[in-house]
């Protein structure tokens, strides 16, 4: 059984992209599981975060990133013989079972997406367009997927702060999401504005498919001197409002100049610096990551299902 799981805040800079990489990596390394790291922002800055520019640029010219398997799907071209096996990266950091798809910075054209998505519109029985977007937006990454859903037991989709395509894509195509926030009033916005975002998308699909994604849990990064006194009051008491305490991680990742500095050697914290404060925060947080995650799919599937931990 493949899990897929979404990083996602509809704000930026809450360490989002940090999370998705050590998360997936410290999955890989410390409990020996198949993880894809899917690049899904036109920052790149998982791929970034994970192999050098010049080895990216290469990936890109020799057209092995995400972009063209996405225009493969809009404009499908049977001469085209490059395979999503083909353009996967694999064994980042020298991690055997850590495999990365890379991103890029253009991913697709809006124009060329409606147009076609438009065209089928017409085609098919003069089906209402919104009815033609949701069935796009909902197969678009599942499409994709499909050739090496079974060579992981974990896929993370490392989203766009915002709500766009791809986010909506990633959503739709996930058993569960991670959401990262920073220990700020402000951060409430971001977090209420995906919960609506992915009730709303939910809404939408519901006439040809339910969407069971789940919300695995709320994590605090970069906390530091903020997460005290009335921040800390104000957050949490804000959170509680809206999320069960089983919702919000107890772990929570410590601002550490050495999580930023690694980025510099293109391998994340619990690589670079296992014994630093972040890498020790993410690696409690993949084992607190995998407990929440057995306990949602078993409420969520059947008992006899398989649990995480023993895949």
């Amino acid at each position: 059984m493949t899990y897929t799981i979404a990083t996602a805040n509809m704000k930026g800079g809450v360490g989002k992209t940090t999370l998705s990489v050590n998360l997936a990596t410290a999955l890989a390394k410390e409990h020996g599981k198949r993880v894809l790291i899917f690049d899904l922002d036109t920052q790149i800055s998982a791929t970034l975060s994970l192999m050098a520019p010049t080895e990216f640029a290469n990936y890109r010219k020799r057209k092995r990133t995400l972009k063209n398997f996405i225009n493969q799907i809009i404009q499908p071209n049977p001469q085209a013989r490059i395979t999503i096996q083909d353009a996967i990266h694999r064994s980042v950091c020298n991690i055997n079972n850590l495999d990365l798809l890379p991103g890029d910075i253009e991913l697709y054209d809006e124009y060329m997406v409606a147009e076609m998505l438009h065209e089928k519109a017409f085609e098919v029985d003069r089906l209402d367009f919104e009815v033609v977007w949701n069935r796009f937006e909902r197969t678009l990454l599942r499409q994709i997927l499909q050739p090496i859903m079974s060579d992981y037991d974990c896929i993370i989709f490392d989203c766009a702060p915002g709500y766009n395509l791809m986010t909506r894509s990633a959503l739709a195509a996930s058993d569960f999401y991670i959401l990262p926030a920073k220990p700020e009033p402000l951060s409430i916005v971001g977090i209420q504005l995906l919960e609506r975002r992915i009730a709303e998308l939910k809404k939408s699909h519901e006439a040809e498919a339910v969407m069971g994604i789940q919300l695995i849990g709320i994590v605090f990064t970069m906390a530091g001197n903020l997460f005290t006194g009335r921040y800390q009051r104000q957050v949490v008491q804000r959170i509680n409002q809206d999320f069960t305490p089983d919702k919000i991680f107890n772990t929570q990742i410590p601002m550490d100049v050495n999580v930023a500095k690694a980025v510099d050697s293109f391998m994340p914290v619990v690589l670079s610096n296992p014994h630093s404060a972040g890498a020790k925060a993410f690696s409690q947080l993949t084992q607190e990551f995998v407990q929440k995650l057995n306990v949602a799919q078993e409420q969520k599937t059947q008992p006899m299902n398989p649990s995480f931990a023993t895949i």
